[in-house]
């Protein structure tokens, strides 16, 4: 199998390298999705910085030239997609960390291949679970973390176990066997465990309000014994903070993420009709467009940044 690249996670948090990548996934999606005719855009579009910051934010331990070739890096976190039709997103973040060649992104979709319209643990490396039916993601999350404790596996510092990051979709937040995991974690005291809700507020009928309204989602998680963060899911810098805070609660751990459907695609944004419908040519190259400009935006400033610390301006 051939890869685009041999990349080594970063160590360190860069929040504009961070920024630069989220920005390339949502190019990768909307022109993966376009390719395929059709997929998740909404809420793959939505998630970008979140999981951006988990790959390339020095936040979560992992090693692809390991893991693919070596010993498996049992001390490695996990990543778990529950919100399954959301798998672009997943995708576009193996792509940049090595462990898929782009071009795969072409067959997105297509009967047999390795990019299926939900992650295939089967086909597809750097997927753990096959996912993509709502609601059983943390159930799986729970399990496999306390089966890590169980045999005794520890992370990569070789003091606490790996840590297993589950991202969830609101909508399916009203499925009941999401509370029954919570309440499971909560009792044996799972802190390995962190669950990012993607809080875009809507889901394929509509208003995640007026489908079934879940109302405070951090105050419930509290009540079932987590502890709880709620941030701005496109906050790269409050991300991260959040996701590398020091916790000594030993409860389970839930980040509420204010997000917008479709961000990075004005047109996109905040529409549910854009939930599971691909954009076709024209509209792709309208979003590549709006997002290409962002890239190269970003790029200036991490440029304008590396030439002011080179050249001494940092003393002011």
């Amino acid at each position: 199998m051939s890869h685009t690249r041999k990349f080594t996670p970063p160590a360190n948090f860069d929040p504009q390298f961070v920024t630069c990548q989220a920005t390339q996934m949502r190019i990768d999606i909307v022109k993966m999705l376009t390719h395929a005719g059709s997929g998740h855009p909404g809420g793959s579009l939505s998630a970008a910085d979140i999981v951006a910051t988990l790959y390339f934010g020095g936040v979560m331990n992992y090693d692809p030239q390991s893991e693919l070739q070596g010993d498996g890096a049992p001390w490695r976190d996990r990543f778990i997609l529950s919100k399954g039709h959301a798998a672009p997103v997943q995708y576009a973040a193996l792509a940049l960390a090595g462990y898929i060649d782009s071009a795969e992104f072409e067959s997105l979709r297509n009967l047999g291949a390795m990019l299926q319209g939900h992650p295939d643990a089967s086909k597809c490396p750097g997927v753990e679970v096959s996912t993509g039916s709502l609601g059983q993601g943390l159930s799986i999350a729970v399990g496999l973390a306390q089966g890590l404790i169980l045999k005794g596996q520890m992370g990569r510092d070789g003091q606490t176990p790996p840590q297993i990051y589950v991202l969830l979709g609101d909508g399916e937040l009203q499925e009941g066997q999401n509370w029954e995991a919570a309440l499971y974690a909560a009792h044996y005291r799972l802190d390995n465990v962190v669950a990012i809700v993607d809080r875009n507020m809507l889901q394929i009928d509509g208003n995640t309000e007026d489908v079934m309204t879940l109302g405070d989602v951090a105050a419930k998680f509290e009540a079932f014994g987590w502890e709880t963060a709620s941030i701005d899911g496109h906050d790269i810098p409050a991300i991260h903070e959040a996701l590398t805070r020091k916790r000594t609660s030993g409860k389970p751990y839930a980040i509420i993420a204010d997000t917008v459907k479709g961000k990075g695609v004005s047109f996109m944004e905040d529409v549910a009709g854009w939930h599971g419908v691909a954009p076709c040519a024209e509209k792709c190259a309208a979003a590549c467009a709006e997002l290409e400009q962002l890239l190269k935006d970003s790029k200036d400033v991490m440029d304008i940044s590396a030439a002011v610390m080179e050249g001494g301006g940092a003393h002011g």
